[in-house]
């Protein structure tokens, strides 16, 4: 599976990773201190909050629904399970800054509700990722990534063959959405809410980018 996707897979996984790191830390460290680059711990959350706090169960509703909606988007636009070029990629990642964007603009005014843009461009990216040749990789949590990476040592260990380069994109994986938090933790002691401007027009050069490579080589 993954002998087939094409070689700049590792250095986009790093990047949409480092991307989410750096929406995550911005969530945690905002004034609603919630993760939203994943959903279980909101999920969590909401089944607390459905008990004591009506109003905040609402608000996880609605995160937890935005990561949905940011995912059908990108089933929507997607087509087949492989990734070639021609695709709608370029666009997507356009869709996602403009999120993330809009998101901070909001955010920087009070508007707790804004971070339901972050959390639709996390699914819609994570969607982006996961379609392509049926591939189990998340570039918004890291959960699965370190279950796979456990199953693929303990198989190594009873003799069975191991995947170095399936285990290259899950380091950098986990190498970039920790950079991306740590980068994100350090912006948003100058910039607050603000830092989210960073990742969202990160997608955007990232769409300009592969929209130049695309036409460069079809």
């Amino acid at each position: 599976m993954f002998t087939k996707l094409p070689k700049w897979v590792e250095y986009g996984a790093f990047t949409l990773a480092f991307i989410a790191g750096m929406v995550n830390a911005v969530g945690l460290l905002g004034f609603e201190q919630q993760a939203i680059s994943h959903v279980s711990g909101s999920v969590t959350s909401l089944a607390i909050e459905l008990t004591t706090n009506i109003k905040a169960a609402l608000f996880l509703i609605a995160i937890v629904l935005s990561f949905i909606f940011g995912s059908a988007l990108t089933g929507l636009m997607l087509s087949g399970g492989s990734l070639k070029l021609g695709r709608h990629y370029d666009t997507l990642l356009f869709i996602e800054g403009i999120l993330l964007l809009l998101s901070a603009q909001l955010l920087q005014y009070s508007y707790p509700y804004a971070l339901t843009l972050a959390s639709a461009a996390c699914g819609l990216q994570n969607a982006l990722a996961t379609n392509y040749s049926g591939a189990v990789v998340r570039t918004t949590h890291l959960t699965g990534i370190f279950t796979d990476l456990g199953l693929m040592f303990g198989k190594a260990l009873k003799g069975e063959a191991f995947d170095n380069r399936k285990c290259l994109v899950f380091v950098l994986i986990i190498a970039g959405f920790l950079a991306g938090g740590v980068v994100g933790v350090l912006l948003f002691k100058h910039y607050s809410v603000l830092t989210l401007v960073f990742p969202g027009i990160f997608c955007i050069v990232l769409s300009i980018t592969y929209r130049v490579y695309r036409l460069s080589v079809l």
